[in-house]
């Protein structure tokens, strides 16, 4: 049996006790987050957070790239959150490599050279900085209250990084 055979044999339990109240389509806390994608990080554990509280948008390194910024300015425009958290955390894959060695690798192996930059970083709590930088200077995302945190997956705790 697969991982995925396992996951949708869960999901089937889940399915059996599903509530079947229906929230609404807006995030009840208005809070939009983005978060790097390690399976070490939850970010609904880490912010206590339930199901419709908030947009969980998450990715490598959970840096503003163009797809983040679109999901934000849905979540902004369209369906009401006013605040961003952004979660970036402790010994990240995204500061064990450059962008350019990796796309050199995958050329050497494809014959192609990605066009998409993979965002490497070298120190998380910079990039949470300039995750914000990047969202600050966007146009279309109206709302501008933005928090950035590094998460300690060595703890479980949350340490805010200033962003001025």
């Amino acid at each position: 049996m697969s991982s995925t055979d396992d996951l949708l044999a869960n999901n089937a339990r889940f399915a059996a006790s599903f509530d079947k109240a229906v929230l609404p389509i807006q995030p009840g806390r208005k809070v939009a987050v983005l978060a790097c994608m390690d399976a070490r990080l939850d970010p609904a554990k880490a912010l206590g957070l339930e199901e419709g509280d908030a947009h969980v948008i998450r990715n490598a390194g959970g840096v503003a790239t163009e797809d983040a910024i679109r999901s934000l300015v849905i979540s902004q425009r369209l369906l009401g959150t006013e605040e961003i958290i952004l979660i970036h955390h402790t010994n990240c894959g995204m500061e064990t490599f450059s962008d350019d060695a990796v796309k050199g690798q995958i050329q050497s192996e494809t014959g192609i050279r990605p066009g998409f930059a993979l965002e490497a970083f070298p120190q998380a709590e910079d990039d949470v900085k300039q995750t914000a930088a990047r969202i600050r200077a966007n146009p279309f995302v109206p709302h501008k209250n933005i928090r950035g945190f590094l998460y300690e997956i060595e703890s479980g705790r949350l340490r805010e990084v200033p962003l001025t």
